[in-house]
């Protein structure tokens, strides 16, 4: 039996989480934390991550139910935005500060540590300097997905027990700016002539040139998010990032490869098929949406064993039976995790072009991301221009022809399409009727923070609250300003 092992504190009193992966060629590591090797401990966050980005799990990521691309059969407290009940944002909290950045924490201070033997002297300065940009890459990704989450959040106090154990939370905007400098400075100092991680590396195999690429992508996620609140930083953030290097096709994607055996099949198989439950069905939402423009991604999304198609009603218990079924790509073991892909940065440039010019034209811009998205999910060229034609670009309003768009092509990941969604204003989205109170009628535009926050640390919650206008599911975050 393949052997996981990790200790984990909670973060408001200071976290600590080191493990060994499950995965076959880290199966020899040692059990001890303080031997642990930074490739496993570089494996076990990279899975971590991709884990909670691609699961359905209610305990842990419901965003698939918020964007209203699925819809729950039988128990419906989380399309109604019931998060509270299940302690959600402390799982959101254990999965990314705890399983993930303090894992990617501990793997830096060993880097730093190490002491190269005799035959290394002339190669570890430029492997240490590439080993440490790989592990602060993925941090800004972490830290990035955090903001976008919660708002303020542990920041510059954050994963360093002994020196913080109950850490305060840094702005939002403050975070997102020196986000922005760090992983310039992490873009600046790879070398690609020099070494890499020989092993762990899950998502590119130690290939620096790709996460160079991954990198300016990331750039560029980062302008568009502050897009509306700073558009000089955003702009020439992501004239930099263009300009230096994003994703270009399928080839770039930065996708976490499952296996076909538990426990590392994907977890969409792992909550649809392994835990002998149907619990979940397309959502009436979109699937409303993509009949009504014969949308030829359906066919994929979607099982075909009710036709026409059709979803559960938003927030109603819905019948396994009655309605379409996730599609096969769900039902598959080793259906790859999406950590960013090209049709996600194929938007961004999308938007960079519609609002600063940046790059190609804003309608070519527009078709290439469109078209990313039909061809990633198995599209014909002929069903693909027949379905642009349909839906062309509209500069008049961009935000509806982009937003849109990027929701219907988001459909498999859930917390990017509700980060378009937010931005963007489309598509409008209504709240069912039956939604918690605290929901206020409108659809959730964050995660309060954990309720442990507000027992072990509540000075600095409470600061916290008060600076993002108060802990609710409806207070929009400093970049959401339309």
């Amino acid at each position: 039996m393949k052997k996981i092992c990790k200790y984990i504190g909670l973060l408001s009193i200071g976290v600590a989480a080191l493990s060994c992966s499950n995965f076959e060629e880290l199966n020899t590591d040692p059990n001890s934390a303080y031997t642990t090797r930074p490739e496993a401990l570089l494996s076990y966050s990279q899975k971590e991550l991709s884990d909670y980005l691609n699961t359905p799990s209610v305990n842990e990521n419901n965003f698939r139910l918020t964007m209203q691309y699925w819809q729950e059969v039988t128990y419906v407290d989380e399309s109604n935005y019931d998060f509270v009940t299940r302690n959600i944002a402390n799982s959101v909290w254990l999965d990314l500060y705890v399983n993930t950045l303090q894992n990617l924490v501990k793997a830096k201070s060993i880097i730093n540590a190490y002491v190269p033997t005799a035959s290394e002297q002339s190669t570890w300065p430029a492997t240490k300097k590439n080993q440490l940009a790989i592990l602060d890459i993925q941090q800004v990704f972490v830290y990035q997905t955090l903001v976008d989450t919660f708002g303020d959040v542990p920041y510059t106090a954050s994963n360093n027990i002994d020196e913080n154990p109950l850490p305060k939370y840094d702005k939002g905007a403050d975070i997102y700016a020196d986000l922005i400098t760090r992983l310039k400075a992490d873009l600046a100092v790879i070398d690609p002539n020099g070494g890499t991680f020989a092993s762990g590396d899950l998502f590119y195999n130690g290939d620096l040139a790709k996460w160079k690429v991954f990198g300016n992508s990331l750039l560029l996620k980062l302008a568009i998010g502050i897009a509306d609140y700073n558009p000089a930083l955003a702009q020439s953030t992501a004239t930099t990032a263009v300009s230096s290097g994003v994703m270009t096709s399928a080839g770039d994607n930065c996708a976490f490869s499952y296996l076909s055996a538990s426990p590392n099949y994907n977890p969409l198989f792992e909550n649809l098929v392994a835990s002998n439950r149907n619990d979940f069905v397309a959502g009436k939402t979109l699937v409303d949406y993509m009949n009504a423009s014969s949308d030829p991604r359906r066919a994929n999304y979607f099982d075909n064993n009710v036709t026409p198609y059709k979803g559960g009603t938003i927030g109603r218990p819905s019948g396994f039976a009655a309605n379409s079924h996730i599609g096969k790509f769900a039902y598959t073991e080793t259906t790859q995790g999406v950590i960013m892909n090209y049709t996600e940065v194929a938007f961004y440039l999308a938007e960079a072009s519609a609002r600063w010019g940046v790059g190609i034209g804003a309608t070519a811009a527009y078709n290439n991301a469109v078209n990313a998205s039909l061809t990633e999910w198995g599209v014909s060229t002929a069903d693909a221009a027949v379905y642009l034609a349909a839906h062309p670009y509209n500069a008049a309003n961009w935000k509806q022809s982009i937003g849109e768009q990027a929701w219907v092509a988001m459909f498999n990941q859930g917390t990017t399409g509700w980060n378009f969604y937010r931005r963007l204003d489309y598509p409008v989205l209504l709240a069912p009727p039956t939604a918690v109170s605290q929901a206020e009628g409108k659809v959730p535009v964050r995660l309060q923070y954990p309720i442990r926050e507000t027992t072990t640390n509540p000075t600095n919650y409470a600061a916290a609250a008060a600076s993002i206008g108060g802990d609710k599911l409806t207070t929009k975050l400093f970049w959401d300003k339309n």
